[in-house]
């Protein structure tokens, strides 16, 4: 059963295009479109879970990897077409600060209620854990590279180095996610598979059904995309927001509203290892995959990037990611007040980028 309020917002992907079509004031469009990409993020997921059912086992896990942030990559390829390379930067911080600290944070607080306490496997949460800290680890080596030989001897080879670099990393974490997807799906997957079960909610829908669903709201979430990235930089002046503070706060949530609401509903019924695996692997996820292939693809196009995330206040973001999420994973346990420390610290991570901004 799709819910209600997911069927109506389906209702702003026409006038969305509508409000394109007749010239209405940017702030519309980008509001619109935003609000568009609620439901057919859910929609991808929902299309991903149906043919992965039916896929079943390691195809299923593949599906799930290349369609989980999906909405993500669109948006950011989309925005990286327009030059704003900085506003990707912040959508990769803002997913990766959004998924570790706010959805995983919402979802102990929600399912903490009635309870004094929640529990779940430390295996797979300390492999978890582990690969957070890789993810920021090569996260923060480019731009330490970037401080450290920016003003040396051969600063002159210098940007030319750096790209080399950050495409080198981007190989490295590409393949340690692939590692991954062999360790979790084939030859460690009896540890991962009560945590990965749906307790057998589908839809009933037939595989021709469920792949047309996940490739139309792919193809539409491309065409809200491309109304979001032209509208971005007049809906910024217009809302006196900065581009990087709705990179990191706005763009990065919205594509991920119907990941932290899976993680919400099965925090509910106390299955906390199927939160930690849904909300630390998108986190690593970001890291580990979608960061690289931005990456790699924007150098095919006119506006290559790199992974240097050279501000101070970003390079923290991620270690508070890292470190907190590890404190919280390590015991097996989760309690209500642990979730209001991540929601803290969240808060106050986007104060202090709209101040910057």
């Amino acid at each position: 059963m799709i819910p209600v309020l997911t069927r109506f917002l389906l209702l702003l992907i026409p006038l969305s295009l509508g409000l394109t079509f007749l010239h209405a004031p940017p702030i519309w469009i980008f509001v619109t479109a935003i609000g568009a990409i609620i439901p057919l993020s859910d929609y991808i997921r929902l299309g991903t879970e149906e043919v992965a059912h039916k896929a079943g086992g390691a195809i299923g896990g593949l599906l799930n990897v290349t369609f989980g942030n999906a909405p993500e990559l669109i948006l950011a390829l989309f925005i990286l077409r327009t030059g704003a390379v900085e506003v990707v930067r912040a959508q990769i911080t803002g997913a990766f600060i959004g998924n570790g600290l706010l959805g995983l944070g919402l979802a102990i607080v929600i399912g903490s209620v009635g309870r004094e306490k929640q529990t779940f496997k430390k295996e797979s949460a300390s492999m978890l854990s582990a690969m957070l800290m890789l993810s920021v680890i090569a996260l923060l080596l480019p731009a330490m590279f970037d401080y450290t030989v920016r003003h040396g001897p051969k600063a002159a080879e210098f940007h030319l180095r750096e790209d080399h670099l950050s495409l080198a990393v981007c190989g490295v974490l590409i393949a340690t996610y692939v590692a991954n997807l062999i360790y979790t799906l084939i030859t460690h997957r009896d540890i991962f598979a009560v945590e990965a079960s749906d307790d057998g909610q589908t839809r009933g829908w037939s595989l021709p059904l469920s792949i047309g669903v996940l490739l139309g709201a792919t193809i539409l979430t491309a065409v809200e995309s491309e109304l979001i990235s032209s509208a971005l930089e007049a809906a910024s002046h217009q809302l006196h927001l900065s581009l990087v503070f709705l990179g990191i706060v706005v763009l990065a949530v919205v594509g991920n509203i119907p990941e932290k609401a899976s993680a919400i509903y099965f925090a509910r019924r106390d299955r906390m290892g199927l939160v930690m695996t849904i909300t630390i692997g998108s986190t690593i996820q970001i890291a580990l995959l979608v960061a690289p292939l931005i990456v790699v693809v924007s150098h095919f196009t006119a506006h290559p990037m790199n992974l240097v995330f050279s501000s101070p206040l970003e390079m923290i973001s991620f270690v508070s990611v890292a470190l907190v999420v590890n404190a919280i994973a390590r015991d097996g346990e989760t309690t209500w007040f642990e979730g209001v420390l991540l929601l803290g610290v969240y808060a106050i991570l986007a104060l202090a980028f709209f101040f910057v901004g």
